[in-house]
């Protein structure tokens, strides 16, 4: 059975900035080892942060190649946003909404999550890998 990984904004804003430690989970979905996930929500996430330092259109070129990669972006839908909602219930102190999305988006799909963001790990609600953003 492929390895089941969701991935989170800070994943992506390292693997374009090259770091190998975030590589490791994209390379390893290419090469048909695992597959994954990201939540819409997230994407957005990454998107907003990138544009803010490169610019838009910079952003829209990632968006492009994230959209013709084997990672699999999945839509909200009512299941995911009440899951979500009960989460951001349960953390609502700790995580934010797309924090929210992304667990769920996890427990969903039976896959360990891939963040740079402490209080995912902290929270303990699925299996995750933690990257530094360093």
């Amino acid at each position: 059975m492929k390895r089941r990984y969701v991935l989170d904004a800070g994943v992506l804003a390292l693997y374009f900035a090259g770091r190998e430690s975030a590589k490791e989970y994209i390379y390893a979905t290419y090469e048909g080892k695992a597959r994954a996930f990201m939540c819409e929500v997230n994407v957005a996430e990454f998107l907003y942060n990138y544009a803010r330092v490169f610019g838009w259109n910079a952003a829209l070129v990632k968006n492009d190649l994230l959209r013709n990669s084997p990672i699999t972006i999945i839509s909200i839908d009512e299941d995911l946003t009440i899951r979500a909602a009960k989460l951001k219930l349960k953390h609502y102190n700790i995580l934010s909404l797309a924090d929210c999305y992304l667990i769920a988006l996890a427990k969903q799909n039976g896959a360990t999550i891939v963040t740079t963001d402490h209080n995912i790990k902290e929270v303990n609600e699925a299996p995750t890998i933690l990257l530094s953003a360093y």
